[in-house]
């Protein structure tokens, strides 16, 4: 029988719920900081992170058919098209560039959707993602300076701020 042809869902897998492989991929996508997030999470609404991070990490994103990559996009999509979840949207434009999407990438697929979710929402996830950026890479710097001074190296330091001040916007006429 064809794909075509297939009662719907004869296809697909079955979702797995492996909390374990969820913590691992959320540690990997959003780094160390995933779980004191989810600490305060748990403080106010018990349960629910276990929830989030066994059925969606350890669930839904451990499905066969699309790579870690493509789901991202798709998120990148669904969050910019939703509006009104800049906080989530900017956690995606950080596991993108975690797992190697760059920023050119990311911005592209704000520009995308302008025609599919309207330019108010596209403009408002080329907000978040430039924000993000922004905080990414100051983050980089002030590591950097720290770790320069750490070591003594004053002239590393002040050529990184010299760095920073001429970067200038990562995505021009786009205010964060």
């Amino acid at each position: 029988m064809s794909p075509a042809t297939a009662p719907a869902g004869t296809d697909l897998t079955r979702a797995p719920l492996d909390r374990e492989a969820g913590h691992a991929l959320l540690a990997d996508l959003a780094g160390p900081g995933a779980a004191a997030t989810l600490g305060g999470l748990d403080a106010l609404a018990p349960g629910f992170p276990d929830w989030i991070v066994t059925s969606l990490f350890g669930g839904t994103y451990q499905r066969p058919g699309l790579a870690l990559r493509d789901r991202q996009i798709a998120n990148l999509a669904a969050l910019t098209a939703l509006g009104g979840v800049e906080p989530q949207l900017a956690d995606h434009v950080r596991y993108c560039r975690r797992i190697g999407l760059t920023e050119a990438e990311i911005t592209e697929v704000m520009v995308h959707l302008a025609p599919y979710v309207g330019l108010p929402k596209a403009l408002a996830g080329l907000r978040v993602a430039t924000a993000t950026f922004t905080e990414t890479a100051t983050r980089a710097e002030t590591a950097t300076r720290a770790e320069s001074a750490e070591n003594g190296d004053v002239s590393e330091t002040r050529d990184v701020a010299e760095a920073a001040e001429t970067a200038g916007s990562v995505t021009p006429g786009v205010r964060a």
